[in-house]
């Protein structure tokens, strides 16, 4: 069931005509830091009116594209899998009516919920990455599902070189050099983003940013911040070229309201998923 909600601005379609749904995936159960990402898709929805639904960046309006906003999934406290379960479940129904589903966490392990369903239609299936974190360890405190382990558990489900990372610049050793033979991993920077656009090709992708990945001098309401990471602009530029590939998914995570005192991280947040939609 889906809970009440109010649209993110511009995400008025009805569902039946909509080419994207948007959905919030209001979980944070295995934050290991500060949690309180589960806040994040009503609070920008509420903020989302404080920007305008034209960029000037794309030329670009949400008003000319049909983006339906099907509100927060009520997900269930103390089971992640029950969670994960939920929005495998809610993103299947998404695909099967031929829609390209859009999520708003939460905390990054709801990625993989997504990733599973969408391997489902699409076997083939590819994931760029933006994050301050490698995610690549094989378990938490002896869980195995955390925001810790996120893109290990893509990576087992899409099997080795499926995943492109960026921007990452936090992690143990062992988690790098897992990456030398799981994933193509470009730390610090985003940069070579070609090389991913040629070895997808016409091939399904999903995005997925945490938005971590960004500089925490720009994006402070965090729950794991890390310093030295990207700009606002290097993000929307990445964005912007990557959805033209055959995008069938993108997700944005770990934005954390209760540390955005001054409302600017959500501010980001928001233009940036404006983008983010456009884009694709």
């Amino acid at each position: 069931m889906l809970s009440k909600k109010n649209c993110f601005i511009g995400c008025e379609s009805d569902y039946q005509s909509a080419r994207m749904v948007l959905f919030g995936a209001p979980f944070d159960g295995t934050t290991t830091y500060r949690p309180g990402a589960r806040f994040a898709p009503k609070r920008m929805r509420e903020e989302s009116y404080g920007i305008e639904t034209y960029s000037p960046y794309l030329n670009k309006d949400l008003e000319d594209i049909n983006v339906f906003d099907a509100g927060d999934l009520d997900l269930p406290f103390g089971s992640a899998q029950k969670a994960l379960d939920q929005i495998q479940e809610f993103t299947h129904k998404i695909l099967s009516d031929g829609k390209i589903p859009v999520m708003i966490g939460g905390e990054h392990l709801v990625t993989l919920a997504a990733v599973k369903a969408i391997k489902r239609k699409y076997d083939d299936l590819y994931v760029i990455d933006f994050d301050a974190h490698a995610d690549l360890r094989d378990e938490y405190l002896g869980e195995k599902l955390s925001h810790s382990t996120v893109i290990r558990r893509v990576c087992e489900v899409l099997g080795p070189k499926k995943i492109f990372q960026y921007g990452v610049r936090s992690g143990e050793k062992s988690e790098f050099e897992y990456a030398q033979d799981n994933t193509y991993l470009t730390k610090f920077v985003i940069k070579d983003l070609e090389q991913a656009v040629n070895i997808i090709g016409d091939k399904p992708v999903y995005l997925t940013f945490d938005l971590d990945c960004l500089d925490p001098s720009e994006f402070a309401a965090t729950g794991t911040p890390e310093a030295g990471g990207v700009s606002f602009e290097e993000l929307r530029q990445a964005a912007a070229t990557l959805g033209k590939l055959n995008v069938v998914g993108c997700d944005i995570t770990e934005l954390c309201p209760p540390y955005d005192a001054s409302g600017v991280s959500i501010a980001l947040a928001c233009k940036f998923l404006r983008e983010l939609l456009l884009s694709i």
